[in-house]
């Protein structure tokens, strides 16, 4: 069983896109610019922002924090985006979500122009997805994907389950892993002998939001198991969906929890910042 190291995965990936952004400020005077808006007080959301702006400063890029009182409408917030998307020195514009019961986060997430949409959940993105014609990749199954090759894991041909139909995870996940000639299997909280479809994976992705969801009896001896989870067990400690301790011996390769895929989630949004910079300044690598 080998573990995959998402930390150190992401400090590949944010030192290339660090090189990157030197040489785009020297050769052409571009720095990029990320706008993160956050509605409210959430912790979760708060510690989130904060990360993705200790990324940015570490990467050379310019960042915006725009926190907003949890009372803002949906007026102000979409007047807001609205100056955002014109600002010419901000590249990148991420609300970061869940926000406030009141507000409409798909009007929001609509509001963002697609070129500014470093996040990849607009539906323009989210079409070109499908189509295999995208700019940007949603970061967390992005992330995912840059682990796989980075550990030279073959997709092509194998059996893929992804566990979890989100918009944000699930569905992307799926189209990647399908654009590498996986076969894939979404399953979700319908699904008929989900043990069963699940001992079958090659690879198996667990995107479901349920702690130590993904039990040893539901993974094949020798498959790679990867965990978006981010939960919390019954002593309030750090988990992901996957029974860790349990399921390790029986994998090939898995990701821990923490210090998987959460790390990839912010190196991505970091590439899709500098693409975004360079797409809008007509700078092709």
């Amino acid at each position: 069983m080998q573990i995959i190291d998402g930390k150190k995965v992401s400090a590949q990936v944010k030192e290339e896109v660090k090189n990157q952004t030197l040489e785009l400020k020297e050769k052409h005077g571009v720095t990029p610019g990320l706008a993160v808006v956050i509605v409210g007080n959430d912790s979760a959301s708060r510690v989130y922002v904060n990360n993705k702006k200790k990324a940015c400063e570490a990467v050379g890029f310019k960042s915006e924090e725009y926190a907003l009182p949890e009372q803002t409408t949906q007026e102000e917030l979409l007047s807001l985006v609205k100056t955002l998307n014109e600002k010419p020195d901000i590249n990148g514009i991420l609300v970061q979500l869940p926000l406030p019961k009141h507000l409409d986060d798909k009007a929001v997430i609509e509001a963002i122009n697609p070129e500014k949409d470093v996040d990849a959940f607009h539906a323009v993105n989210v079409g070109k997805i499908m189509l295999g014609e995208y700019d940007f990749l949603p970061c967390t199954p992005a992330g995912v994907m840059e682990m796989l090759h980075s550990y030279d894991i073959p997709v092509s041909g194998k059996n893929c389950v992804v566990i979890g139909r989100s918009n944000i995870v699930g569905k992307p996940m799926a189209m990647l892993l399908l654009h590498e000639n996986g076969t894939v299997t979404i399953c979700h909280s319908r699904t008929k002998n989900l043990a069963e479809v699940c001992s079958q994976a090659d690879i198996l992705v667990a995107a479901v939001g349920k702690p130590k969801f993904v039990t040893v009896d539901m993974v094949k001896e020798g498959a790679v198991v990867i965990d978006v989870g981010m939960d919390r067990d019954e002593n309030g400690k750090l988990c992901g969906d996957v029974d860790f301790e349990n399921v390790k011996d029986k994998c090939s390769f898995i990701t821990p929890v923490p210090g998987g895929v959460g790390p990839m989630t912010i190196a991505t949004l970091m590439k899709n910042t500098l693409k975004a910079a360079k797409l809008q300044n007509n700078i092709s690598d």
